[in-house]
């Protein structure tokens, strides 16, 4: 059984619907779009797992690298994995406010370009949507890969830069390029973007992953993460994949 062979019957073209329309929330109700995105996030690891492993991942340590307050927590929760949470900003780690800390799950401090882990100490590692916000991408990947089991699975999920979502909050204007859309943005706002290219936003291509995970050796799938399945043909195309792959996801099982 191929790794994507189970998450691939609920790869349809209305979950992918529903998600993008969820999207919209993301600044005005982050709990909502979160908490859409959890459930859907726990749900293909949860399909990822057991496709590759014949097994559920009930009882498995799930390592989120960038969870940021922890909306993913109680989606892996309920799917019985234990979650560990890693968040270098504490900013973001306390977003939620106090009374908002999720019980569900253990969260530390700390950069994913250096994870105070051990070798093969977890059996999931995720990094969802962080690769575009670091100057070294492939750096964070090799961390994820040095902390996962043999065995296990490492997903690292990016925003494609030559997307529709790549400038995030600069929206479209990210094609006339990074710097100016950052200027265009602080000029019309008057303050830079949070995701403001050049210092936590950028130009992460979809080659440039595949070709650093083929690389390692442990690459088993890459498919567009919100897509349907009838269209993941799309990866395999050289620059057709950097417009229309807005969100690519590696799927890495190291041995």
């Amino acid at each position: 059984m191929a790794v994507t062979d189970i998450f691939a019957r609920r790869a349809t073209l209305s979950r992918s619907l529903r998600l993008l329309s969820e999207f919209r929330y993301e600044q005005s109700e982050p709990a909502r779009f979160y908490g859409a995105l959890a459930a859907d996030t726990a749900a293909m690891v949860a399909d990822l797992w057991r496709a590759a492993n014949y097994s559920p991942l009930v009882g498995r340590t799930v390592l989120d690298v960038g969870g940021g307050p922890g909306y993913f927590a109680a989606a892996f929760a309920d799917v019985g994995a234990h979650y560990l949470g890693v968040e270098p900003h504490p900013a973001e780690m306390h977003a939620r406010g106090p009374a908002a800390r999720d019980d569900s799950g253990v969260f530390v401090r700390a950069s994913g370009m250096a994870l105070p882990f051990a070798d093969d100490s977890v059996d999931v590692c995720l990094s969802s949507n962080v690769a575009e916000h670091v100057p070294r991408p492939w750096q964070l990947g090799n961390e994820m890969l040095r902390v996962t089991k043999p065995g296990g699975l490492a997903l690292l999920s990016y925003t494609v830069w030559l997307g529709p979502f790549g400038g995030h909050e600069m929206g479209p204007t990210h094609y006339i390029g990074g710097a100016r859309a950052a200027a265009r943005y602080a000029r019309k706002h008057g303050h830079p973007a949070k995701n403001n290219y050049g210092s936590s936003l950028f130009a992460v291509s979809a080659a440039d992953g595949l070709t650093w995970a083929a690389g390692t050796g442990a690459l088993v799938a890459a498919f567009p993460r919100y897509h349907p399945r009838w269209a993941w043909w799309m990866t395999s195309v050289p620059v057709l994949r950097e417009f229309l792959v807005s969100n690519l996801v590696l799927v890495l099982r190291p041995q």
